[in-house]
């Protein structure tokens, strides 16, 4: 096979429609729009408007609230962790805090700190200490022979107002 012989699959590639090239085309004069009015004019925009009705969109109430100050974690699974001890990324005998995970590439920042889930299994006993954790991921290092200690999160710096 050659380069001038590479072709698509048949029916891969359909040509586009030409619009407004004479009667014989079938979509000439008009090009499928219609006669007059507000959609056969270049440059409109009418989504979501109902002929000067209210909008659904602005008839239905707002719901729920985004919290300007709420603090983002990194979220790490133990599994993971597990994973990085076993490959040599992580030292399961030396403590590893949220700045060795940082430095092992496990998480790329530490945002307002690292939370811990349990979702995968560990099997090293790992000293742990981190901004957040769920029970479950407390109560799996503990049962692997190991501790998982909270600190408390830093405030953010603009929050001494």
């Amino acid at each position: 096979m050659k380069l001038n012989e590479l072709r698509d699959n048949p029916g891969a590639t359909k040509k586009r429609k030409r619009v407004g090239r004479g009667p014989g085309s079938g979509t000439g004069k008009m090009g499928g729009r219609g006669i007059k009015g507000q959609k056969s004019r270049s440059g409109v925009a009418i989504n979501g408007y109902e002929g000067g009705q209210m909008p659904l969109y602005q008839r239905l109430p707002k719901r729920g609230f985004n919290k300007p100050n709420r603090k983002k974690f990194a979220v790490v699974n133990l599994g993971l962790i597990q994973k990085f001890v076993e490959a040599g990324k992580l030292d399961a005998a030396q403590p590893i805090d949220e700045d060795a995970l940082v430095a092992s590439g496990l998480v790329r920042r530490k945002l307002d700190g690292v939370r811990i889930l349990a979702k995968g299994e560990v099997t090293s006993a790992l000293t742990l200490t981190v901004t957040g954790a769920s029970q479950a991921a407390v109560d799996a290092v503990a049962k692997a022979g190991g501790s998982l200690t909270v600190t408390k999160a830093a405030e953010p710096a603009d929050a001494t107002a």
